[in-house]
């Protein structure tokens, strides 16, 4: 077969395919005409505001989806927490809506204070290292309710705010944008969001609901529900042998201090940005200037 003759068996096939691909491409063209989906200026103008973190904080798989769920229903303002107050008003703005105040931001509290040193183990654990398969088992450590330390906080939280540090899962609150990431990863359901009334927040940093005996055996520094705390102060309450402050109510007064002070384990202590370190307790204190 010579090239004349291959051209005019080809060229019939290709300008029929020509053709096709016109034809397709004017469907198309028109399709996404037709069909094109007009968003709203106002959801593009508050996904703009937001932080684009996708961090779930808001209920909302990503800041698209809460952007789209907050202009059709304003009742949602208010519950991005890494955008704080200030993305806030500027969706309020958006929305041409009058906000007040929506009271102070939630921040995470650990209620544990055990660190390796404070804490009674059974046996070393060798499984895998999380906090989700080590709570599947029985007696990775005495205390039940205690931090395991393994960091699955740490791993959720994507701001850095959280380190396990000898043990223990620590807040960093000048990062810490209380997404609220590390409370839902919890296992335990050690770590509670909570009101900020002040920059330093007093708090009860233990969970056990064990007889103080049983406490004192497990953990050097857990509540052993003595109810000192609530003699002293109105604040505090005491429950199924563990103490508790009314965060909503929290007010520093000479009371919560008195408490503060007169803890026998020293388990009522500060968190924030500039807490003071936990109070030293006297016999703790006695046997370091022993080793000194």
């Amino acid at each position: 077969m010579n090239y004349l003759e291959l051209w005019n068996s080809a060229w019939p096939a290709g300008l029929t395919m020509l053709g096709l691909g016109s034809g397709f491409s004017v469907v198309l063209l028109i399709a996404s005409v037709k069909l094109k989906v007009e968003v709203d200026p106002k959801i593009e103008q508050i996904q703009q505001a937001l932080p684009n973190l996708n961090c779930g904080a808001c209920g909302f798989a990503g800041c698209a989806q809460y952007a789209k769920g907050v202009s059709e229903n304003p009742e949602l303002l208010g519950r991005c927490a890494p955008g704080g107050p200030e993305t806030t008003a500027k969706i309020a703005g958006i929305l041409n809506l009058q906000i007040s105040d929506s009271g102070p931001a939630e921040r995470p509290i650990v209620h544990c204070r055990a660190q390796t040193a404070d804490k009674t183990y059974y046996a070393k654990y060798q499984g895998i290292a999380t906090c989700t398969a080590a709570n599947a088992l029985a007696n990775v450590q005495a205390c039940k309710f205690g931090c395991l330390g393994f960091g699955d906080c740490t791993l959720a939280c994507r701001f850095d705010a959280l380190d396990i540090i000898d043990g223990l899962a620590t807040v960093d609150y000048a990062k810490c944008t209380g997404c609220g990431a590390c409370s839902r990863t919890c296992p335990r359901n050690l770590i509670e969001m909570v009101p900020f009334s002040q920059d330093n927040m007093m708090t009860v940093a233990c969970s056990s609901k064990e007889a103080g005996k049983s406490t004192r055996g497990m953990c050097k520094v857990g509540c052993i529900g003595c109810g000192i705390c609530a003699k002293k102060s109105e604040q505090f309450t005491v429950e199924d042998n563990l103490a508790r402050l009314a965060y909503e109510k929290y007010e520093r007064t000479e009371e919560t201090e008195a408490a503060f002070n007169k803890c026998p384990t020293g388990v009522i202590i500060y968190v924030g940005k500039s807490a003071p370190k936990p109070r030293v307790l006297a016999k703790k204190a006695a046997i370091a200037n022993n080793k000194e």
